[in-house]
């Protein structure tokens, strides 16, 4: 159960990494919105990472 798991999230952060850090980096927008896009992006990751480490410890 516990592979499910880090499978799942470590496809999850590879989804985020690509299609939230690739606008921050590669767009062609002002700076205000790579800021936005970039918040977003943190805030994906902070979210993903709670969610994925309560889990874990609700398996122990």
């Amino acid at each position: 159960m516990k592979w499910v798991i880090i499978l799942t999230f470590t496809i999850i952060y590879l989804l985020i990494t690509f299609f939230g850090l690739g606008p921050v980096l590669l767009a062609d927008g002002s700076i205000q919105e790579r800021v936005i896009t970039l918040a977003v992006v943190l805030l994906l990751y902070v979210i993903i990472t709670i969610i994925y480490r309560s889990l874990l410890k609700k398996i122990k």
